[in-house]
């Protein structure tokens, strides 16, 4: 395993096409902004144990059927000088919506 240090909004980059940007730390969170090619599947390690579990059940069950992954949402990484101001969230949390908030989502489209 590769461990690198990052700092807020440093990033790394992958094979040339995928970017690992650090957005925010709060406290004992890092939120983190993944920018890859939409036919890259991108997951929460939680979420691709459980499609990978469910493809097993699947398989085992002699079915082809293959489990959807939640929703995608692709959000390009973006200088935030430059950005537009958020529309106030009513919920009071800082989630931004499906994919971004708690990590629920994916990147990639799968």
């Amino acid at each position: 395993m590769l461990i690198l240090s990052r700092k807020l909004n440093e990033s790394i980059v992958i094979d040339g096409r995928i970017i690992v940007k650090i957005l925010r730390i709060e406290r004992d969170t890092v939120k983190i902004g993944i920018q890859a090619p939409v036919e890259l599947p991108v997951h929460r390690q939680e979420v691709f144990d459980m499609i990978q579990k469910n493809k097993q059940a699947s398989l085992n069950a002699g079915t082809e059927v293959v489990p959807k992954s939640p929703a995608a949402q692709v959000t390009p990484l973006i200088d935030k000088a430059k950005a537009p101001p958020l529309p106030a969230n009513p919920r009071g949390n800082h989630s931004q919506g499906p994919g971004t908030g708690s990590g629920t989502g994916t990147v990639g489209g799968k």
